[in-house]
Protein backbone atom coordinates (compact mmCIF):
# COMPACT_ATOMS: atom_id res chain seq x y z
CA UNK A 1 0.00 0.00 0.00
CA UNK A 2 2.72 2.42 -0.38
CA UNK A 3 1.29 4.29 -3.16
CA UNK A 4 -1.93 5.15 -0.94
CA UNK A 5 0.35 6.83 1.59
CA UNK A 6 1.71 8.81 -1.61
CA UNK A 7 -1.53 9.70 -2.69
CA UNK A 8 -2.32 10.59 0.95
CA UNK A 9 0.55 12.43 1.41
CA UNK A 10 -0.49 14.20 -1.60
CA UNK A 11 -3.80 15.35 -0.58
CA UNK A 12 -2.73 16.16 2.88
CA UNK A 13 -0.27 18.82 1.33
CA UNK A 14 -2.86 20.33 -0.83
CA UNK A 15 -5.31 20.32 2.47
CA UNK A 16 -3.06 22.09 4.76
CA UNK A 17 -2.16 24.42 1.89
CA UNK A 18 -5.96 25.27 1.29
CA UNK A 19 -6.23 25.49 5.81
CA UNK A 20 -3.82 28.07 5.17
CA UNK A 21 -5.38 30.07 2.47
CA UNK A 22 -8.67 30.01 4.72
CA UNK A 23 -7.05 31.23 8.15
CA UNK A 24 -5.63 33.84 5.91
CA UNK A 25 -9.23 34.78 4.29
CA UNK A 26 -10.39 34.70 7.71
CA UNK A 27 -7.38 37.44 9.59
CA UNK A 28 -7.81 39.74 6.36
CA UNK A 29 -11.19 39.36 4.78
CA UNK A 30 -14.27 40.84 7.09
CA UNK A 31 -16.17 37.61 5.66
CA UNK A 32 -15.33 35.57 8.96
CA UNK A 33 -17.80 33.67 9.27
CA UNK A 34 -17.31 31.84 6.34
CA UNK A 35 -13.34 31.74 6.18
CA UNK A 36 -13.90 29.82 9.87
CA UNK A 37 -16.66 27.89 8.64
CA UNK A 38 -14.48 26.90 5.62
CA UNK A 39 -11.54 26.44 8.46
CA UNK A 40 -13.82 24.09 10.71
CA UNK A 41 -15.25 21.86 7.97
CA UNK A 42 -11.96 21.65 6.06
CA UNK A 43 -9.94 20.47 9.38
CA UNK A 44 -12.41 17.56 9.87
CA UNK A 45 -12.24 16.72 6.53
CA UNK A 46 -8.88 16.13 6.75
CA UNK A 47 -9.59 14.76 10.39
CA UNK A 48 -11.96 12.08 7.83
CA UNK A 49 -9.51 11.63 5.36
CA UNK A 50 -6.85 10.15 7.88
CA UNK A 51 -9.30 8.19 9.32
CA UNK A 52 -10.23 6.59 6.31
CA UNK A 53 -6.53 5.70 5.07
CA UNK A 54 -5.92 4.50 8.12
CA UNK A 55 -9.38 2.10 8.10
CA UNK A 56 -8.19 1.05 4.70
CA UNK A 57 -4.75 0.40 5.88
CA UNK A 58 -6.03 -1.74 8.53
CA UNK A 59 -8.45 -3.45 5.84
CA UNK A 60 -5.25 -4.39 3.63
CA UNK A 61 -3.84 -5.86 6.42
CA UNK A 62 -6.96 -7.89 7.80
CA UNK A 63 -7.56 -8.95 4.14
CA UNK A 64 -3.43 -10.05 3.86
CA UNK A 65 -3.64 -11.69 7.23
CA UNK A 66 -6.53 -13.48 6.06
CA UNK A 67 -8.75 -11.92 9.05
CA UNK A 68 -12.75 -11.47 9.36
CA UNK A 69 -12.66 -7.78 7.79
CA UNK A 70 -14.47 -4.84 9.73
CA UNK A 71 -16.38 -2.13 8.73
CA UNK A 72 -14.50 0.79 7.01
CA UNK A 73 -16.06 3.52 9.48
CA UNK A 74 -18.20 5.23 7.93
CA UNK A 75 -20.17 5.79 11.10
CA UNK A 76 -17.30 7.76 12.41
CA UNK A 77 -16.77 10.10 9.48
CA UNK A 78 -20.18 10.49 9.64
CA UNK A 79 -20.08 11.27 13.46
CA UNK A 80 -17.42 13.77 12.67
CA UNK A 81 -19.52 15.81 9.84
CA UNK A 82 -22.70 16.31 12.29
CA UNK A 83 -20.16 17.27 15.31
CA UNK A 84 -19.30 19.80 12.48
CA UNK A 85 -23.21 20.89 11.88
CA UNK A 86 -24.32 20.85 15.81
CA UNK A 87 -21.36 23.10 16.04
CA UNK A 88 -22.09 25.34 13.30
CA UNK A 89 -25.89 25.65 14.26
CA UNK A 90 -25.00 26.17 17.70
CA UNK A 91 -22.69 28.95 16.76
CA UNK A 92 -24.30 30.92 13.91
CA UNK A 93 -22.44 34.37 14.58
CA UNK A 94 -19.31 32.68 14.31
CA UNK A 95 -19.52 30.32 11.96
CA UNK A 96 -21.43 29.85 8.28
CA UNK A 97 -23.39 26.57 8.07
CA UNK A 98 -23.00 26.38 4.40
CA UNK A 99 -19.21 26.93 4.47
CA UNK A 100 -18.85 24.10 7.04
CA UNK A 101 -20.68 21.80 4.87
CA UNK A 102 -18.69 23.19 1.99
CA UNK A 103 -15.30 22.53 4.19
CA UNK A 104 -16.50 18.84 4.95
CA UNK A 105 -16.84 17.95 1.10
CA UNK A 106 -12.62 18.97 0.74
CA UNK A 107 -10.87 16.13 0.95
CA UNK A 108 -13.42 14.17 -1.63
CA UNK A 109 -13.11 16.99 -4.15
CA UNK A 110 -9.21 17.20 -3.45
CA UNK A 111 -9.29 13.54 -4.19
CA UNK A 112 -10.51 13.51 -7.44
CA UNK A 113 -8.71 16.92 -8.84
CA UNK A 114 -5.66 14.37 -7.47
CA UNK A 115 -6.84 11.47 -9.31
CA UNK A 116 -7.54 14.01 -12.79
CA UNK A 117 -3.92 15.10 -12.46
CA UNK A 118 -2.57 11.67 -11.72
CA UNK A 119 -4.14 10.23 -14.38
CA UNK A 120 -3.28 13.10 -16.70
CA UNK A 121 0.50 12.89 -15.59
CA UNK A 122 0.46 9.15 -16.16
CA UNK A 123 -1.17 9.40 -19.76
CA UNK A 124 1.35 11.68 -20.59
Amino acid sequence: MPELQLMFSRQRKWMFTLLSIYVLGWGFTSYQSIFLGLVVGTSLSLFNLWLMVRKMNQFDNAVTQGKKVRSLGSFSRFASAALAVIIAMRFPEHLHLISVVIGLMTSYIVIMIDFFIRSLQIHN
